[in-house]
C-alpha cells in the first residue's frame, strides 16, 4: 500500500513536472539572417535604452502587464530623441503617434501595456515626466503608449493595470538582459495560435559599414501562417489560420514593434527604418489581417542628433546620409523576425480567462530548423 502511494506520488510529480527552458532561437541553432547580433541580442546592446517589465498574473484569469522602453536613463522631455513612426494596420490604438508623427520626436517612456489599459499606462508616463527635476514648469505632456487585446487569457474588463504599476515599469527599467515570453505587456498575448509576449534581438553593423548598433524589442500578438527561418512550421504542424476557420488560430491581432539605434538618423530616415521592420514581420508569416494594429516606432539615441530642450537649432550635419541606411534596412528586418521568434521560444502553456493557450512545440520544430537540408 505504502509502495503504492509512492509510485502514484512519483506519477503525479512527472505528470506535474514543468517543461524544461527553452533556449532563445539562435542559442538553439537557429540562424536568421546574415548580420551578427550584439552581444545580448537584444534592444538594449543600445547603449543608455533601459527595460522594464511589470507582470501581473493572479489566478486563471488575469494574465496581463507593461513594458517600458526609455531611450536613455536622463530627463527624456528635456533631451527628447528623433523618432519615426509608422502604422501599418491601423486597427488599434497608439496613444502619442499623431505628435511623434508631426514633430518627429519623443518626450516620454514608450510604454506597452493592453488595449484598455492604455489610459492608465499614459498616466504613468505623464506622472513620471512631471515629477522629473527641471520639469516644474511643463504644462503639456505627449504619453507615448502602444498595446494589442490580451482579452484571450486576461479578463481585460478588470483593467487591472493601474498607474502605479506602469509608473513602476518605468522607475524599474535597467539595461543588460531582458526576460522574454509571457513578461510585462506580454504576458496574456497569442501569436499564430500559440503563447506569444515580449521577444528582443538586435544587429551590430560591421565597421565598414558604419559599427552602428540597431535593437528591437516586440509585443507579439497576431497570427497568420507560422514560418521561422523560411520554414513554413505552421503549415507543417497543420496549425494556422486558413486551416481551421472558428478557432484561435486567427490571423487578426496585433504587433507592435518598437526600435532604438545608435545611428544619428533624422525622423525621416527613422520612419523608413520603422517601415521596414514589418519585412520581418512578413517573413514571420503574416498577412496583416484586417483586424490587426500593426506599428513600430523607431529612435535614435546618438548624441548628434538629440534634441536639448533650450539649445539653439543646429545643422543636421551629423545625420547619415540616405545612402548608409541600407544596412540598416537589413538589421531592422532580420531583428525584427528574430525577436518574434524569440517570443515564441519563450512561451509557456497558459490556463487563462477563456481558455489555455499552449507553448510553440520546440522540440517537434526544432529539427526542422537546423537541418542542413532544410
Amino acid at each position: 500500500m505504502i509502495l503504492s502511494k509512492v509510485i502514484a506520488a512519483l506519477g503525479f510529480l512527472a505528470m506535474a513536472a514543468p517543461v524544461p527552458p527553452v533556449e532563445r532561437a539562435r542559442d538553439a541553432g537557429v540562424i536568421i539572417g546574415v548580420l551578427e547580433p550584439g552581444p545580448l541580442n537584444a534592444i538594449t546592446d543600445v547603449d543608455g535604452v533601459k527595460v522594464g517589465h511589470v507582470t501581473i498574473e493572479e489566478g486563471k484569469d488575469i494574465h496581463t502587464g507593461v513594458t517600458a522602453i526609455l531611450p536613455h536613463g536622463g530627463n527624456l522631455f528635456r533631451s527628447r530623441v528623433p523618432a519615426g513612426f509608422v502604422a501599418f494596420n491601423a486597427f488599434g490604438k497608439f496613444a502619442g503617434s499623431t505628435q511623434v508623427v508631426e514633430l518627429g520626436e519623443t518626450e516620454t517612456p514608450i510604454l506597452l501595456t493592453n488595449t484598455l489599459n492604455v489610459p492608465e499606462a499614459a498616466a504613468a508616463a505623464i506622472d513620471w515626466t512631471l515629477t522629473q527635476s527641471g520639469n516644474e514648469a511643463v504644462r503639456s505632456v505627449n504619453a507615448v503608449v502602444g498595446e494589442t487585446n490580451d482579452g484571450v487569457l486576461n479578463d481585460i474588463r478588470r483593467r487591472r493595470v493601474t498607474v502605479a504599476d506602469a509608473r513602476r515599469a518605468i522607475e524599474g527599467a535597467t539595461g543588460g538582459a531582458i526576460a522574454e515570453g509571457s513578461v510585462g505587456a506580454g504576458t496574456g498575448t497569442v501569436a499564430f495560435g500559440f503563447k506569444g509576449g515580449i521577444g528582443t534581438a538586435s544587429r551590430k553593423l560591421a565597421s565598414t559599414q558604419g559599427g552602428y548598433t540597431l535593437g528591437v524589442l516586440v509585443q507579439s500578438n497576431y497570427g497568420g501562417v507560422l514560418n521561422i527561418a523560411g520554414v513554413p512550421v505552421g503549415v507543417k504542424l497543420g496549425r494556422h489560420a486558413f486551416a481551421k476557420w472558428g478557432d484561435r488560430d486567427t490571423a487578426d491581432g496585433s504587433v507592435v514593434v518598437v526600435i532604438a539605434t545608435d545611428a544619428p538618423l533624422s525622423d525621416r530616415n527613422l520612419r523608413r527604418i520603422a517601415e521596414r521592420a514589418f519585412i520581418g514581420i512578413g517573413r514571420t508569416g503574416s498577412s496583416f489581417s484586417n483586424g490587426s494594429g500593426d506599428y513600430a516606432i523607431a529612435f535614435s539615441t546618438s548624441p548628434a542628433v538629440r534634441r536639448e530642450e533650450g539649445s539653439a537649432p543646429t545643422a543636421s550635419v551629423a545625420e547619415l546620409r540616405n545612402e548608409a541606411l541600407s544596412p540598416l534596412f537589413q538589421a531592422v528586418a532580420e531583428a525584427t523576425e528574430e525577436a518574434v521568434v524569440n517570443s515564441l521560444f519563450a512561451g509557456k502553456t497558459v490556463e487563462g480567462h477563456r481558455g489555455t493557450i499552449e507553448r510553440l512545440p520546440v522540440e517537434t520544430i526544432l529539427p526542422w530548423l537546423t537541418s542542413e537540408d532544410r
